[in-house]
């Protein structure tokens, strides 16, 4: 058995497999942070967490379910912003309408312009031909 073992060895490679070891990998991330223990880390960064907040003015907005929403402290009551929003929207069909009144009375003053050329030019091919006749 040991002469058979002998004869299959690969002088190629030598005797036994031995690869090298390899070296230990460098930390992924250069923040010391993960060394810290789990109540220092929700310290420093803060994983009690909610919606976003800022205050503007006084004013404390959050934002929740892709709108800015005030906070109940607020100057502001969702009633006064709901009566501000309808008076934006009726001011808003206001000047829809005022705009097209506008449109509408330059086109008028427009046609009335060509009219009164046409009558002019009109009087005047009717005094030329009144002098061609004297």
């Amino acid at each position: 058995m040991e002469e058979l073992k002998r004869s299959l060895k690969m002088p190629l490679f030598g005797s036994t497999f031995s690869p090298k070891k390899t070296p230990p990998r460098k930390s992924s991330s250069l923040s010391s942070l993960h060394t810290l223990d789990r109540s220092t880390r929700e310290v420093e960064l803060g994983l009690e967490f909610g919606p976003p907040n800022m205050n503007i003015g006084g004013q404390t907005w959050r934002f929740v379910d892709g709108q800015w929403i005030t906070e109940s402290g607020g100057n502001t009551s969702s009633r006064e912003l709901q009566r501000v929003k309808k008076r934006n929207t009726q001011l808003e069909e206001e000047n829809n309408l005022l705009k097209l009144k506008i449109e509408i009375l330059v086109d008028m003053l427009t046609e009335t312009t060509v009219e009164y050329h046409q009558m002019e030019k009109e009087v005047k091919d009717i005094k030329s031909q009144q002098h061609r006749k004297k």
